[in-house]
């Protein structure tokens, strides 16, 4: 009895397996696939704070290694934020 009720089962899986196979096909035109036009997406504008940010972040590192002097330091400040 075991045995009968297994090959049905697994008949049963096959015949399933197999319509949802032909119906993926019949859906994409007999197999051929359609060709995909997807743009990359835009890549992400940086803002001018992050763009300020990133300025005033280079202008400490040469602050702190004593390439800038305290004026020089504090005019290019002044210039990225518009003070």
């Amino acid at each position: 009895m075991g045995f009968v009720r297994r090959r049905t089962r697994r008949r049963t899986m096959l015949v399933a397996g197999g319509a949802a196979y032909a119906a993926g096909r019949a859906a994409n035109q007999g197999g051929q696939e359609e060709p995909v036009d997807e743009a990359p997406p835009p890549a992400p504008a940086a803002s001018s704070e992050d763009t300020e940010v990133e300025q005033l972040a280079q202008l400490a590192k040469l602050h702190d290694s004593g390439a800038l002097t305290d004026e020089e330091f504090a005019a290019e400040k002044a210039k990225i934020l518009g003070t």
